[in-house]
């Protein structure tokens, strides 16, 4: 009888537990994990990661072989794993792929938190790794916001749903965080993993969030309130369009700024950063960007000039719209 006592208690203390841990999952706050998205942390990895240190990270060059390190060492210290194999981040480009324009081979750097339920739906969070290089004259282009800020932003993201995932919270969609090479050349990086080898298939990818520059502020909104640039997220997807802007009155509520959005724009930006690589293939995308300024593609683009308040603000709110999409019961739908 002591025995079955015994066991009835443990059975019960089971399923006590396992209730309380739905009650958590549904209860989780995101603004818990998104307050661990600070500018100060963001300040110290962007003054490292756009420092003289690496040369501007021109494709296949020293720079840039330091930028993927000190990405890896991130994930690594976060015990953030990477999908390709254990301790192995870096999904290889060979010198050819790049049509001359580069003279070594090169590497995206990829890493994920697995989902618990959805494992198999991905949302994919990207930004590029790599810059211009050292200009003729010998000055180190820098690439602070240009995209040392969507690099670092991705870093902070990972580590916020790390911290979830430790609390149990573990997102439904598994999160991919992808970081590309040698956009500056010709967007290449992104177009080797979507169509020479997705680490997985691309049927199985809900959305692609797109980080390229957001840590500085354009003419157009000098001594105005913090806003971004929103790129594409209607033109596959009227609900990912709907959820971003939703999500945003009801967390950071930034200005967003449609105008490069229009079909006519002039400058093309859908068409000129990495999510377009993954929108061509018909999977529903978001690009964030603050605009071009005075200091782009110049050596004096550098970390002291980001608005780091304005880039924990924008970091935070992408950190919601891609929880959204992680946890919602069912996919988005494109249209």
């Amino acid at each position: 009888m002591k025995n079955i006592s015994v066991l009835l208690i443990v059975i019960v203390i089971a399923i006590g537990c396992s209730s309380s841990q739905k009650s958590l999952k549904k209860t989780a706050n995101p603004e818990t994990y998104a307050k661990t998205i600070t500018a100060n942390e963001l300040k110290d990895m962007l003054f490292t990661y756009a420092s003289d240190e690496f040369e501007g990270r021109k494709t296949g060059e020293k720079g840039q072989k330091s930028a993927i390190n000190f990405i890896k060492d991130h994930y690594i210290a976060n015990s953030i794993p990477s999908p390709i194999d254990e301790g192995d981040y870096f999904q290889e480009i060979p010198v050819e792929y790049f049509n001359g324009r580069a003279s070594n081979a090169s590497e995206n750097v990829i890493a994920y938190i697995k989902g618990a339920e959805k494992p198999d739906e991905i949302i994919i969070i990207s930004a590029h790794l790599d810059h211009i290089g050292i200009s003729n004259s010998g000055e180190i282009n820098n690439g602070a916001d240009d995209d040392g800020s969507g690099t670092t932003a991705i870093l902070e993201i990972a580590q916020a749903f790390k911290t979830a995932e430790k609390d149990g919270y573990s997102p439904k969609r598994t999160v991919l965080f992808l970081h590309v090479t040698a956009e500056e050349i010709g967007l290449f990086g992104s177009k080797y993993y979507a169509d020479e080898d997705p680490i997985f298939p691309l049927k199985n990818t809900v959305a692609n969030l797109n980080i390229d520059m957001i840590g500085r502020v354009d003419k157009k909104h000098e001594g105005k309130s913090n806003y971004l640039y929103l790129i594409g997220s209607d033109r596959l997807s009227k609900e990912l369009h709907t959820i971003s802007d939703s999500i945003n009155k009801a967390t950071v509520n930034l200005d967003f700024d449609y105008t490069f959005n229009a079909e006519n724009d002039p400058n093309r930006f859908y068409y000129r950063s990495d999510h377009y690589n993954f929108a061509k293939h018909n999977i529903p995308v978001i690009f964030y960007f603050n605009g071009v300024h005075d200091d782009y593609h110049k050596p004096s683009d550098t970390p002291d000039k980001i608005n780091y308040e304005f880039l924990e603000t924008r970091t935070r709110l992408i950190f919601y719209t891609a929880w959204e999409l992680a946890n919602r019961e069912e996919r988005i739908k494109v249209d």
